[in-house]
């Protein structure tokens, strides 16, 4: 089933009865990692159905509910139809409206150069395929047989009643409709058109922030199904709408609340159309008052010190005097917790004191299945809001290929005692894992290497990002190395590992070295990132590097439920690239070297020494 945007079509008389065909049909039939765009909003007008798929590529298509007695002359550019009063107008060929959308957005995304053929004969164009086509809901085969449609339209670019009821077929693998049809080109850097990289599908997270609604909201997603771009999305939205309103972003780690502030300030300075990327003028960016906004983004310990001035042990008593009325606290009108599986209860109840009652606003994002602190709560008890029917679930990882998905949930569901707990539903404040559907976008298997010490481990590691660099062009910006443990005894892992890369004068940010490194993330530094596993919740990067993974389940750490969401987190930070590493086939690393011995871990780097 298709995810569709919006999930229901608006009732009333503007929505035809061809499009709602059209749209439960493109819902039943097309897969889950196909996304269905009804009337988006591009340079100022609607197409009427958007389709994206990662083997499909885009697909615009206009409909038309023309019946045989609607037409009257058909010409190449312009056609003469019968309108509702009977009366004769003049339209455009449908055809030209598909293809105009289709070749406007494609040279707005060729100025994407993640997206645009770098070489070879296709040099220039983009590295998927898109087409258009139009779609006539009242009309079938004879019809068009028998009013010489295909003098006006070729053939190849309409689909009749007939054919919607075949929409697999035309729409897949093979892609009837194409204005672009050639064979699948294989990239090195295989494109997914997804939340991540591509710049139209900010629309996604546009459509998901405004179906959102008013008032409490719910969403639990997998790891890389996009819940922090849609909280950003949602929190620009509510910033425009309500210019006068204190909004108020919190999440738990430090470098991610530098992502969302980043996110945040890009996405409001960004255009209403989300497809006009054009500059804004010199006068707009010089002027510092249209770069203010009314978000304030931090953590929530950053928020409790900055703006109450107290600890965390500050908090149980503080919320005695509310009870009492014997404080006063700030108030927002919306607030919005990324990594909210990571917030104590007291922590959420002390939120909910400071939420603006008329508006009710609150937003939760969160993942069970990265909850590494195990907070037990219960959002009904600890906000004073109900939930229930206010909930969304997101399933599709977007970030990781298929192989890193795969594996890392392999991992996940054997050595997690939630196990039994994996559901499809939705429950509000029962503990629920949700499994991860994987996109179509394939990739190299996890590379796993087994070394006798950890001088040898760390200048395999170096090696491996040197050659990724050079051979894979993967700039040293998105590569990080991921470690649970910092030192054993007189021993420095970080200390190893810096050295090897001096050595290779291979640049590198230690961004969980302390408070300021980590409050000095800077995501788009030329450097190699190294984090605990713990600092790089909500980061990504096209290539990870997890080092000395014997060390965990760590053996002080006495919930190891704790440990297995710390793996499958640092494994699910990797979009494209996935480096295990380890000396002992102990813990972890035990089960990792089963599943080398058990699959055939193949891949382009296999041979490095």
């Amino acid at each position: 089933m298709a995810y569709m945007i919006p999930e229901t079509l608006p009732r009333g008389a503007k929505v035809t009865a061809g499009e709602r065909l059209l749209f439960g049909t493109l819902k039943e039939h097309l897969p889950d990692d196909y996304i269905v765009y009804y009337e988006p909003r591009i340079f100022g007008r609607c197409p009427d159905f958007v389709v994206i798929g990662p083997d499909l590529g885009m697909l615009v298509l206009e409909v038309k509910d023309y019946t045989e007695s609607t037409l009257y002359e058909l010409f190449p550019e312009e056609w003469r139809i019968y309108n509702k009063q009977g009366e004769v107008s003049t339209v455009i060929n449908p055809l030209h409206q598909a293809r105009n959308y289709a070749f406007r957005i494609a040279s707005k995304l060729k100025k994407d150069k993640s997206l645009v053929q770098l070489e070879g004969v296709y040099r220039g164009n983009l590295k998927f395929r898109f087409g258009f086509g139009v779609v006539f809901t009242q009309m079938r085969e004879t019809h068009i047989v028998k009013h010489q449609l295909h003098r006006v339209i070729e053939p190849q670019f309409m689909l009749t009643r007939d054919d919607i009821k075949a929409i697999r077929y035309h729409l897949f693998p093979e892609v009837r409709i194409s204005a672009e049809y050639k064979p699948p080109v294989h990239h090195d850097d295989q494109l997914l058109l997804s939340l991540h990289n591509l710049r139209a599908m900010d629309l996604h997270q546009e459509a998901l922030a405004r179906q959102l609604g008013d008032k409490n909201r719910l969403i639990r997603g997998v790891a890389g199904s996009g819940k922090t771009l849609i909280l950003s999305a949602r929190a620009r939205l509510l910033s425009k709408e309500h210019p006068d309103w204190k909004i108020l972003v919190l999440c738990y780690g430090i470098p991610l609340s530098r992502v969302l502030k980043s996110m945040i300030h890009n996405m409001t300075e960004e255009p209403e159309d989300l497809f006009d990327f054009a500059a804004m003028s010199a006068e707009e960016s010089g002027n510092p008052a249209a770069k203010k906004h009314n978000i304030e983004t931090a953590t929530f310990h950053e928020w409790l010190k900055n703006t109450l001035r107290i600890p965390d042990a500050g908090i149980e008593p503080l919320l005695e005097k509310v009870k009492l009325g014997e404080a006063i606290l700030p108030t927002y009108d919306a607030i919005l917790i990324d990594e909210g599986q990571d917030f104590e209860p007291s922590w959420l109840e002390l939120l909910s004191k400071v939420l603006n009652p008329e508006t009710q606003s609150l937003l939760l994002v969160e993942d069970k299945a990265q909850n590494i602190f195990r907070r037990k709560s219960s959002l009904s008890s600890s906000t004073g809001l109900d939930f229930r029917g206010r909930s969304k679930i997101l399933s599709i990882n977007y970030r990781n290929t298929a192989q890193i998905v795969n594996f890392a949930w392999d991992f996940y569901r054997t050595h997690s005692a939630l196990k039994d707990r994996v559901k499809e539903g939705s429950s509000v404040d029962g503990v629920e894992i949700i499994p991860p559907q994987s996109t179509k976008r394939k990739g190299p298997e996890p590379i796993i290497k087994q070394c006798a010490n950890f001088n040898e481990e760390a200048a395999w590691v170096a090696r491996a990002i040197r050659k990724l660099h050079e051979e894979k062009k993967v700039p040293y910006s998105e590569i990080a190395i991921l470690y649970r443990v910092r030192n054993r005894y007189s021993y420095s892992y970080v200390d190893r590992l810096r050295k090897e890369l001096d050595r290779l004068e291979i640049p590198h940010d230690w961004i969980a070295e302390d408070v300021h490194s980590k409050r000095a993330y800077d995501r788009t530094a030329d450097t190699v990132k190294l984090s605990t596993i713990d600092s790089s919740k909500g980061l990504d990067f096209r290539a990870v590097f997890i080092v000395n993974v014997e060390s965990m389940p760590f053996k002080f750490e006495e919930n190891v439920e704790r440990e297995v969401s710390l793996f499958y987190i640092g494994m699910t930070r990797a979009m494209e690239w996935l480096f295990l590493s380890y000396c002992k086939a102990q813990g972890f690393a035990g089960w990792l070297c089963e599943a080398n011995q058990s699959k055939d871990m193949t891949n382009e780097l296999k041979n490095l020494k």
